[in-house]
């Protein structure tokens, strides 16, 4: 029997990719759909863990060439005689995030006409083929390659993969909005706790006298997230037009912050609420991934030798082997802010669900305002727990808003645009992931230049301009409001937009047989796939992280 209009014939004429192909049938069960997206996440969010091949690539070069320390930016591209610098590859990082959140901008309109299975495909081979190309760099030893390769192929797959399953999930779950897109981009912060300690794992395999394994290792990561990632792209399904779960009927007057109209998404970018919203994500986002760039040398300097049970010794004072130790140290708190930002992306989500999402950005700014303020009187006292915990609640905040921000987009603008809408917000993102490390990068420079020794004081500075970022962030958030009704769609408009899928609003609505779904069998094994993997990277990154307090 034809689903919701569509017929047996017309689905015969469509591609595999095609969005109509994936339109759920009778007994479908939308508890499939979260692992597919969090496969697809789960595999990109390995962006975060990149800084583990920086290091070894840096030594790439036994016997690099003496003319070497006038190595520049634009000749550390082209040459094959000198090791790059990690500041070299550290802009693959910066290229990850500024094509991630132009390439969803662009494209996110194209998604919502092709389906999510289209847009994952694209992103695999992306994301896939940027890393195999970037192995090819590495084995040439050409930087270039690797910048085009991994940042900004694979950050177009960043993109494309990372709004793949926002509107998606949203429509499956429009009775908890917040925790269907927190499941899936909880993905997104987790990928770092499989993918680093994975590509440790294989680099010590591949490493020999004359490589240090990290081309290998891409090959090989490349292989295993394409196939990961093509099983999340094939297991996206699309509920019929207007399905609704079983026995479930929308809120009537709930919340005066959540519409149930559409605006089209050539005027959403026209509307301050899209602009407030963007300040919200942006100064959000800025203030926790600048953080995340310095996680490490930040816990190093400030608590110095009292992590390795020597509290006289300051960060200067510490010879070749102790900062070794610290080093390993320090990499465990880095998981164990991995393991915040993948826990607040679901818990802060869920809890919007109650509060609000509005509400639940305004916790977000309040409490990072006091915590950020907190810190360098908590490095002063040398408290160790309470620093981590502290950061540990602000990088909680920061994947929250990730994963808060889409359902924050459906109730202001609805639902039908809600993923191209979303790529256009992640704008935000690109500048921030450019303000956040600039800021706090170049303000710890300033003092290095200035005569401040490392420790506390080098952070202080730091942590009141974050603060002061997050205040702007609040009262931006404030002025978002509920639109005007000029900016909604008519009926007939939201009609014709969905008469090429099926029935329109004023049409069929119900379950089709579709119900809530629950944890049979086949729901079970999908999420064991992706479930088995997160839960081997978070025991990983608390055995890692127990050495902060040991």
């Amino acid at each position: 029997m034809a689903v919701s209009g569509v017929s047996a014939d017309s689905v015969r004429d469509v591609g595999i990719l095609d969005k109509e192909r994936i339109i759920a049938k009778p007994g479908f069960n939308r508890w499939l759909v979260p692992p597919a997206a969090l496969a697809i996440h789960l595999c990109i969010g390995m962006a975060y863990g990149f800084s583990v091949f920086w290091l070894p690539l840096s030594k790439a070069i036994a016997n690099p060439d003496p003319s070497c320390s006038e190595l520049t930016l634009l000749s550390a591209l082209f040459t094959t005689a000198c090791n790059w610098r990690v500041a070299d590859l550290g802009w693959i990082y910066t290229l990850f995030f500024v094509f991630l959140g132009c390439s969803a901008a662009i494209w996110g309109g194209w998604l919502e006409r092709v389906g999510p299975r289209k847009a994952a495909f694209v992103s695999a081979c992306c994301w896939c083929g940027g890393i195999l190309i970037a192995a090819v760099g590495v084995m040439t030893h050409q930087l270039w390659l690797m910048w085009v390769g991994a940042g900004v192929i694979g950050g177009i797959g960043l993109g494309l993969g990372y709004i793949s399953p926002v509107s998606t999930l949203i429509k499956w779950f429009p009775d908890r909005r917040g925790m269907a897109t927190g499941m899936a981009i909880m993905g997104f912060g987790g990928g770092a706790m499989i993918g680093a300690p994975l590509a440790n794992m294989l680099m010590t395999l591949f490493k020999t006298d004359t490589s240090v394994g990290v081309w290998q290792t891409f090959v090989v990561m490349a292989l295993i997230y394409f196939v990961f990632m093509m099983g999340g792209a094939f297991g996206y399904r699309i509920p019929p037009a207007g399905w609704r779960p079983e026995g479930w009927t929308a809120p009537v007057s709930k919340s005066t912050m959540i519409t149930t109209r559409h605006v089209h998404l050539r005027d959403a970018h026209k509307t301050p609420q899209f602009w407030l919203i963007w300040a919200v994500l942006c100064l959000n986002v800025s203030a926790g991934i600048g953080v995340i760039g310095v996680a490490s040398p930040m816990l190093q300097e400030i608590f110095a030798g009292s992590l390795i049970g020597l509290p006289d010794l300051t960060f200067s004072q510490l010879d070749t082997a102790q900062k070794a130790q610290i080093a390993a140290i320090a990499a465990g708190f880095t998981g164990l802010l991995s393991l915040f930002n993948i826990g607040g992306r679901f818990f802060w989500a869920s809890m919007s669900d109650k509060i609000g999402r509005k509400n639940t950005y305004f916790c977000f700014f309040i409490l990072g305002i006091i915590l950020y303020a907190a810190a360098p009187t908590l490095a002063g006292l040398g408290s160790k727990a309470m620093f981590v915990l502290a950061f540990g609640i602000i990088l909680s905040m920061y994947g929250g808003g990730f994963a808060t921000i889409p359902a924050y987009l459906a109730d202001i603008f609805g639902t039908q645009f809600v993923g191209a809408i979303h790529g256009r917000l992640l704008t935000a993102w690109a500048t921030a992931g450019i303000v956040g490390p600039v800021v706090v990068n170049y303000i710890r420079e300033a003092q290095i230049s200035a005569g401040v020794a490392p420790g506390p004081e080098l952070y202080t500075g730091t942590m009141y301009i974050l603060a002061g970022m997050l205040a702007v962030g609040l009262i931006a958030n404030a002025f978002v409001k509920p639109l005007s009704d000029k900016w909604f769609m008519s009926d007939a408009e939201v009609a014709a937009l969905q008469a090429k899928t099926a029935a329109a609003n004023a049409g069929p609505s119900g379950s089709f047989g579709i119900g809530r779904g629950g944890l049979d069998a086949k729901a079970a094994i999908a999420w064991a796939v992706v479930g088995l993997p997160l839960l081997w990277g978070v025991w990983i990154t608390l055995r890692n992280s127990l050495a902060i307090f040991g």
